[in-house]
């Protein structure tokens, strides 16, 4: 906990340091105290440092009060969330198929991506110059290729055609106004930083929630997943992401939880199930998406914000199969609570809220939360190699049961079996839709599917034409498939062609 805690400390110190370049325009005299990208890069803890802001930009995506939070924009997308918070603009834009390019959930994925974009290229360019142990450096190397690679990919999902900059900018830079790439060279370099990260010695995990190697092999696995999928439809992937997935299962470093519990429970980050995390530390960097999570104004938290901000549908909350331990109180759901004035009584909800992401400690007592966001856990490995090796092989594997069964034995439901290959599809993408609810994942499913969940009937149809539970009149679009440039960016950079439809 100690090292978890170092590592904290040392991302919030450094994310208010600008790495930036000198203008020897504004002023003539050189101020030796300050730190500059020509004078910075000169020894081993200056290569830290700088790979340790690249984490940063994960932090603000969980960051959640009256305003909701960034990450709730890849969930209201799903049709499978719903909200008390009234004042929340950006919510019901996305909620109610209204998108725009104003939307701020959307500019802050856009700006956090870049941002931590940015660092790994400054990281990229300048650690190769630093005379320090080689392997070492070989290591925060590929600890900024695996960043690199990870903003990419969220970007090129969310916005589509997006720019590719590799360089440090400034503002004399070529860069400084980039055009639009496709998608597929924005995978050819996703794919090229994170099969140089493999070579490193990076250790298979690390309980400090650094990057590992199960990180980079994990997050390999689901791009070649995704581009196997809409819009690339790269089927040879399949293979290729079921021998990456593969890699990871057979390394035998992870294995999932006993019970649900764990996976809100702090003593648990880094361990067992979980693969990589974006990390916190109550009273130094605390989890701030609690106040989200929890129903709007009921007195049930230590929080003085409880701002309703999301909460399944009833329909989804229900669509679990009959007796699946994962819709039973308190595991993934919550429909009641004690009250914080009185821990004896307890209020109805209304609504089924998300015990997954729920921190009781800090709900019950410091309104603190030591909790880490998991971007990467076991169990969505176990179902991306289900899903791929089926796609693969054209029948469902031995393997491929074993790996989807795990899942569905800890919920207490019946194994799959005697399924065909377009069977099993079906089942393992309804599995991944219930297992990893919440998680910021089924939007992606959905674009790479071009499905969509129907709760009421269990079943998925296409993504074009599909009505969410709660708006029976209004239909899912193309359009809905990217999210739109911010409006700030297109004002900003005239080579920038906005997404259809917006």
């Amino acid at each position: 906990m100690k090292t978890y805690k170092n590592f904290i400390r040392t991302v919030v110190v450094l994310s208010a340091i600008s790495l930036t370049s000198a203008c020897s325009d504004f002023l003539d005299e050189e101020d030796e105290s300050n730190f500059t990208t020509d004078t910075y890069f000169t020894k081993a803890e200056h290569a830290e440092s700088a790979v340790n802001g690249i984490y940063e930009p994960l932090v603000p995506i969980t960051n959640s009060g009256f305003g909701g939070g960034t990450w709730l924009m890849l969930e209201f997308a799903t049709g499978l969330a719903n909200t008390s918070l009234g004042q929340a603009t950006n919510i019901y834009l996305v909620k109610d198929l209204i998108n725009n390019s104003d939307n701020g959930y959307g500019n802050s994925f856009w700006t956090e991506y870049y941002t931590g974009i940015s660092r790994a290229n400054l990281a990229i360019e300048k650690i190769p110059e630093i005379n320090m142990d080689e392997t070492e450096k070989q290591n925060y190397l590929a600890e900024a290729k695996f960043f690199r690679a990870y903003y990419y990919f969220g970007l090129v999902r969310m916005f589509g055609n997006i720019p590719i900059i590799t360089n440090s900018v400034d503002l004399g830079s070529e860069q400084l106004y980039p055009e639009q790439a496709s998608p597929e060279a924005v995978y050819d370099l996703i794919i090229s930083d994170l099969t140089e990260a493999e070579s490193s010695s990076l250790p298979w995990r690390d309980e400090s929630g650094r990057v590992s190697l199960g990180a980079i092999k994990t997050l390999l696995a689901d791009v070649y997943l995704t581009m196997a999928g809409y819009p690339l439809q790269k089927t040879e992937n399949y293979q290729l992401a079921a021998n990456k997935a593969k890699e990871v299962i057979d390394s035998a470093q992870y294995t999932i939880f006993d019970s649900y519990d764990d996976l809100h429970d702090p003593a648990t980050k880094n361990t067992g199930e979980y693969i990589f995390m974006t990390q916190f530390a109550a009273n130094i960097q605390s989890a701030n998406w609690q106040p989200a999570i929890l129903p709007y104004n009921l007195g049930i938290s230590a929080y003085s914000a409880q701002t309703g901000g999301i909460f399944s549908t009833n329909e989804f909350a229900n669509s679990y199969e009959t007796d699946d331990k994962r819709a039973q109180e308190k595991q993934f759901y919550f429909t009641s609570y004690s009250l914080e004035a009185d821990r004896n009584d307890s209020i109805n909800l209304g609504a089924p809220y998300i015990f997954k992401h729920f921190d009781i400690q800090a709900n019950e007592e410091s309104a603190q939360s030591d909790l880490n966001w998991c971007i990467y856990r076991y169990s969505d490995v176990l179902l991306m190699y289900a899903e791929a090796t089926n796609e693969a092989e054209g029948t469902p594997s031995t393997e491929a049961y074993n790996a989807i069964n795990q899942i569905r034995q800890r919920a207490e439901i019946p194994d799959l079996t005697g399924l065909s290959q377009d069977e099993f599809r079906e089942a393992v993408r309804i599995e991944r839709i219930h297992e990893l609810s919440f998680e910021n994942k089924t939007w992606y499913d959905m674009a790479r599917w071009r499905k969509a969940y129907n709760p009421e009937t269990n079943q998925l149809e296409d993504f074009v034409g599909h009505n969410f539970s709660y708006l029976p009149n209004k239909a899912l679009t193309e359009r809905e498939l990217l999210f739109p440039i911010p409006t700030s960016e297109m004002q900003n950079n005239p080579n920038l062609v906005q997404n259809s439809g917006y």
